[in-house]
């Protein structure tokens, strides 16, 4: 094999033991499940944010950020229900790149893969611990869930991802939502089969065991935007596409239709200034379609505490090092918009 093999990673149990979860903590994670079930379930009528920066850079500037939400919460948890972003792998289109803390804690220090896990176990439960936050992470190396299964409250399973046939039976096995992006180039039918494969029983291997799951009934869609053959992007979140997305549903018998939608990434072709304006237009959609407005069940957006993005090694505070975020003044602004017109 053309592998170095540097060294045996710890299992999720040893690293559980490490940063073990409270009582008080474990009560917390699942009331959020349960009430994030009755949002998808149609039993509540709160709109979901999924928010927070691109990737999880530095533990500290995260923290400062869900505490922000925390506090934001204040002024409009009764009608929006927070799930913070702290994505710690990041998938790269080709292979280059910040692939998140998972690989690097520190991004200007060189990959360390044993520390990487000791480190988003870390950051996941000091959010829990300090504000209270079951968060959001994305699947991207399936058998690395079971560090954080005990912890999250939300699984997205990106674009270059939803094909995978380990991604799909991982998330069947799942007790907590799972988004499904639409892939790259926009076949809707692909992410509609990934759901479906989530929400059913399979028999497959899992981290060296045969295992069994139950079928995940909270997979949904989540409609990215896409790209076309020649390169250029396009959005999916237009009334059009959305209408299309409920009929397809409608068809489909899946349990507990849902749909996010991302505002950033092709939606916005990455000019995250964009979206607020998106936001707004797919609210007013729900405003004047009853079908799409029981099927949205909220946004995923990309934010942090400062705008735009800055390059590995200029270490501005709170300034996304992956994809270009939006700064929390907006943001704050934002979420407020949002709260004031549903």
């Amino acid at each position: 094999m053309n592998m170095i093999f540097e060294r045996k990673l710890p299992i999720p149990q040893e690293v559980k033991k490490l940063f073990p979860i409270s009582e008080e903590d474990t009560a917390n994670v699942a009331a959020r499940a349960a009430e994030l079930r009755d949002i998808f379930e149609g039993k509540s009528d709160k709109l979901i944010l999924i928010i927070g920066p691109c990737s999880a850079d530095n533990e500290d500037s995260v923290i400062d950020y869900v505490t922000r939400l925390r506090r934001l919460e204040d002024k409009v948890g009764d009608k929006i229900f927070f799930i913070p972003r702290i994505y710690t792998n990041k998938p790269r289109t080709t292979g280059d790149g910040y692939k998140g803390m998972l690989h690097q804690p520190n991004p200007n220090e060189k990959p360390d893969m044993y520390k990487g896990i000791l480190a988003i176990r870390g950051i996941h439960m000091r959010a829990l611990r300090e504000t209270g936050y079951s968060c959001a992470d994305e699947m991207l190396y399936p058998e690395d869930h079971r560090y954080l299964n005990d912890i999250l409250a939300y699984v997205a399973v990106g674009a270059r991802s939803v094909e995978n046939q380990q991604h799909r039976l991982t998330a069947s096995g799942l007790l907590i939502p799972v988004g499904m992006k639409n892939p790259t180039g926009g076949d809707i039918s692909v992410m509609m089969n990934a759901i479906t494969a989530a929400q059913h029983k399979h028999t497959f291997l899992y981290r060296g065991w045969e295992v069994h799951s139950q079928g995940n009934p909270y997979a949904h869609a989540i409609l990215r935007g896409y790209v076309d053959t020649y390169g250029q992007t396009h959005p999916n979140y237009h009334y059009e596409d959305l209408c299309r997305l409920a009929e397809t549903y409608a068809e489909s018998g899946l349990s507990n239709p849902a749909l996010i939608v991302d505002t950033n990434h092709a939606n916005s072709g990455k000019v995250y200034t964009e979206q607020p304006r998106i936001v707004r237009e797919v609210l007013h959609s729900c405003r004047i379609n009853p079908d799409i407005k029981k099927l949205f069940r909220g946004f995923m957006i990309e934010s942090y505490i400062e705008d735009g993005a800055q390059k590995i090694g200029e270490c501005v505070y709170g300034k996304s090092i992956t994809d270009p975020c939006l700064g929390w003044e907006k943001t704050e602004r934002l979420v407020c918009e949002i709260a004031d017109s549903i």
